[in-house]
């Protein structure tokens, strides 16, 4: 005669669809966050403007301010002046911002940087994998990259106030 799994390790069902479905949970997730101390992952994307395609190993040598962004993320258009304000208060042999828009259609962050003259490159990915390359969870979240690539410094959301630290920690990198 078979019984179910559940009495022969008593264990209630319940408990057992409970175990489960957190195994497929953790299973699923995307990969652990990038942290301060590891390498920042490459990629190469389509720029915003579609002139070309830009990678993060193309600025190789300075520090980069990686930023990921979307139309629909308040915080995100915030940010968006605040860092052009940062980009120009830094040499450009040494500092850059790079963003990643997230959009699904790119007439709104086109649309966006045109109205608030923002200069700095950005890159589309519509698909959403460079930010799984990084373990993104919230937005915006950016990235303060070394000179050799690695990350030194991870920023989530926007707030008022937000861009002194982040400029003392470019200032921290840069000397």
């Amino acid at each position: 005669m078979k019984r179910p799994l559940s009495t022969l390790l008593k264990i209630n069902p319940w408990q057992l669809v409970a175990a489960a479905s957190v195994f497929f949970l953790v299973g699923a997730s995307p990969s652990l966050a990038i942290e301060p101390g590891q390498k920042a992952p490459n990629f190469m994307l389509k720029r915003l403007d579609g002139e070309g395609n830009l990678g993060l190993s193309d600025y190789r040598g300075k520090v980069v301010y990686l930023d990921f962004w979307a139309s629909w993320c308040a915080p995100c258009l915030k940010a968006t002046p605040a860092l052009e304000k940062l980009r120009g208060e830094f040499p450009a042999s040494k500092f850059e911002v790079l963003a990643v828009n997230l959009d699904k259609k790119t007439k709104k962050a086109l649309k966006f940087h045109s109205k608030n003259n923002i200069g700095y490159p950005n890159v589309m990915n519509p698909k959403g994998d460079v930010p799984d390359k990084f373990g993104l969870r919230t937005m915006p979240t950016a990235y303060l990259i070394d000179q050799k690539g690695i990350v030194r410094y991870v920023h989530k959301g926007f707030r008022d106030g937000d861009l002194d630290k982040i400029r003392e920690e470019v200032r921290k990198i840069i000397k």
